[in-house]
């Protein structure tokens, strides 16, 4: 295997990347979808709106990033990921059920803006233990720049797909779309 890929020798991060990537695709289409939604649905356009969200989105992983950290050292990562890709999953179900049934308030996408950053906080720093605890140390380097490179083709398609999505079937199958890649790393 090419030095570029040796740690998708090893069969368990090979899963785990490949349900990353889905995954990843899947959030950026969330997140573009929701901000289209405060946008063009919610509001008129509040820059405000869509500021909030993104600040609610983000500060519990700002606030909570340290502390995170002890929690994911003191619990089994399989576990902690399970929990919280499952309350990803749950959360991003439930912006697409409100917004197909035309009954979602903006009040709801702050709060399940909350909810994800919360769940994020403590997914990321279990995600990069997992990965340490699954490779050996000489594929870790690899391992790692993977990861990287899986978050940011997610953040080059995702937009990419949700626009597309958007535009042909609507905000709400680009949210339950969103949901479906969480399955990937269940």
């Amino acid at each position: 295997m090419s030095p570029t890929f040796h740690s998708l020798s090893i069969p368990n991060y090979r899963v785990y990347a490949s349900g990353a990537i889905v995954s990843n695709v899947g959030t950026w289409m969330g997140r573009v979808a929701q901000d289209w939604l405060v946008l063009t649905v919610l509001t008129d356009h509040s820059a405000t709106a869509l500021g909030v969200v993104t600040g609610l989105q983000f500060l519990p992983f700002l606030l909570l990033a340290p502390f995170a950290g002890m929690i994911v050292d003191r619990f089994p990562k399989r576990r902690i990921l399970f929990l919280t890709q499952t309350a990803l999953l749950g959360t991003a179900l439930l912006l697409a059920v409100l917004t197909a049934t035309g009954v979602v308030e903006l009040w709801h996408v702050y709060a399940l803006a909350f909810l994800q950053g919360l769940a994020t906080a403590v997914d990321n720093p279990a995600r990069q233990t997992f990965v340490s605890e699954m490779v050996e140390t000489e594929h870790l380097p690899n391992a790692v720049a993977l990861n990287s490179a899986s978050f940011n083709l997610g953040r080059l398609i995702g937009p990419a797909a949700a626009g597309l999505v958007i535009a042909w079937f609507g905000i709400a199958p680009a949210l339950y779309a969103n949901a479906a890649t969480f399955v990937f790393v269940l």
